[in-house]
């Protein structure tokens, strides 16, 4: 007898655990561009690990703690208004990005898609003014997550906020870092919460509201959109063929997902000669949304294999997890996901609630 068709709690349930396992797995490897580096830190990472507080490809210390992008470690929206007590681990040589956290950890967007989940939850729909309230909060109070590194777009939301900025107007301008995958990676919260009304239109619109409450990128929204129809259509389709969504997405992006990937398959090829060699493993969301869907399209009945991949690959690993995983999991459902990952993960009994609390919301 043919399976029966998932239904919408189930794929919830696979999507929204995956993207904090497709982080955390990634975690302690997360920007690592050298892959010898990699495999001789850890070998092959195939279950959570802390990372070494040594990493061979930071760039932390010329980072700047005043705005986006790169520059001087004099400012202190680093330090006095967010990551409050955080700041020195910025100016240690090859310092890790996450220092000091543990093994099943998530990072910063993945907790900040947290305070968006709960957001949702709480009102019962999309609330911008009550993310971006308890957005403030989280980021601006003491102690309320141990990661130790945000990405430029946090850094000029609050540079503008610190100057009296309205909230709502304060992300950044587009810099050369703006359109990136971690700006993916909460989409697919919104994309769920508006399922019930089964229109692209209504999800492509609450995905671009939100996204731009912190994101201003005409080149981010391009991809939002595609990764927006993606799940629309895992989402809403009888039998959902992720490989040929995932390839037709990456086609219209400009990347031949199916031709290489039948080239791939033939010679039985390495990812890494995938992302690495034809894609860049960087965070920039024109080479790292392609990685995903090739990801997605070669092992879209396998989300070990899948997230393993992706993990050992390097680069800018945690955000491509997340939205790796968010499609996978939709695509697969909650029972596909190997139930030590689950487990594992630092935060499961308070995760697993709020979850189950999203569900009973929007499914």
């Amino acid at each position: 007898m043919p399976a029966q068709p998932l239904s919408k709690a189930d794929r919830m349930r696979g999507a929204l655990w995956e993207m904090f396992i497709g982080d955390a797995l990634a975690m302690p490897v997360h920007w690592y561009y050298n892959i010898a580096a990699l495999w001789q830190d850890f070998d092959q990472i195939r279950d959570y690990q802390a990372p070494k507080s040594h990493h061979p490809n930071s760039i932390m210390p010329l980072a700047n703690t005043a705005k986006a992008g790169r520059g001087t470690q004099e400012g202190d929206i680093v330090g006095n208004v967010i990551l409050k007590g955080k700041k020195q681990f910025w100016g240690l040589p090859n310092g890790h990005y996450h220092q000091g956290m543990q093994a099943g950890d998530n990072t910063l967007n993945l907790l900040c898609a947290r305070v968006f989940m709960r957001s949702l939850i709480a009102t019962g729909h999309h609330d911008p003014a009550d993310f971006l309230r308890e957005y403030i909060r989280f980021m601006t109070e003491p102690d309320r997550h141990n990661d130790t590194y945000a990405e430029s777009y946090h850094r000029d939301f609050f540079a503008n906020y610190a100057q009296g900025v309205a909230p709502e107007n304060c992300a950044g301008k587009e810099g050369h870092d703006t359109a990136s995958i971690g700006g993916l990676v909460s989409l697919p919260l919104v994309m769920m919460a508006t399922l019930r009304e089964a229109d692209l239109a209504a999800s492509n619109q609450a995905a671009l509201t939100q996204q731009r409450l912190t994101h201003r990128s005409s080149v981010l929204e391009k991809h939002t959109l595609e990764l927006s129809q993606l799940l629309f259509h895992i989402f809403h389709d009888t039998a959902p063929e992720t490989e040929q969504l995932a390839c037709a997405a990456a086609n219209r992006l400009g990347f031949p997902a199916a031709k290489v990937l039948a080239r791939v398959r033939a010679n039985q090829s390495p990812d890494r000669d995938i992302i690495g060699g034809m894609l860049s493993p960087a965070c920039y969301v024109d080479q790292s949304f392609p990685a995903v869907l090739y990801l997605a399209a070669r092992y879209h009945d396998d989300f070990e294999k899948a997230l393993i991949a992706n993990t050992n690959v390097g680069g800018d690993n945690c955000h491509r997890g997340a939205v790796l995983g968010a499609i996978l999991g939709a695509s697969l459902g909650v029972d596909a996901i190997p139930q030590r990952w689950i487990h594992g993960l630092t935060a499961y009994a308070e995760l697993n609630n709020e979850i189950e609390q999203f569900i009973a919301r929007f499914a």
